[in-house]
């Protein structure tokens, strides 16, 4: 998985690439973000069976964001999984942890 940031003026548009093995044959993905509520957003699946969304987040609002991936799979289950390339991560209320980005240029270690 991977983690793309481009910076326009006072907002932050975050793309989301997840290769094929990591998307272990599902047919759906969705991105759960806390900037927008944990709403799902779409991942489009390419034709080489690798997956990509995009969200766009305001700047000033808040330091960082954190998000977590949840894979519908073809046999239809849900689980949720954490970007293997993530920033960093930070405990979530369920006993777990969620991927982070951070809403700046250089963060600290990356």
């Amino acid at each position: 998985m991977s983690v793309s940031k481009r910076f326009k003026e006072k907002k932050l548009t975050v793309s989301f690439y997840m290769k094929k093995e990591a998307a272990q044959g599902a047919a759906k993905i969705d991105l759960l973000c806390e900037h927008n509520g944990w709403q799902s957003v779409a991942m489009k699946k390419q034709p080489n069976g690798t997956f990509r969304g995009s969200i766009t987040v305001p700047l000033g609002e808040k330091p960082s964001y954190q998000y977590k991936f949840k894979y519908t799979m073809p046999d239809g289950t849900v689980k949720y999984d954490n970007d293997w390339d993530a920033e960093m991560y930070c405990p979530n209320p369920f006993g777990g942890e969620n991927s982070v980005f951070s809403a700046v240029k250089n963060p600290e270690g990356k």
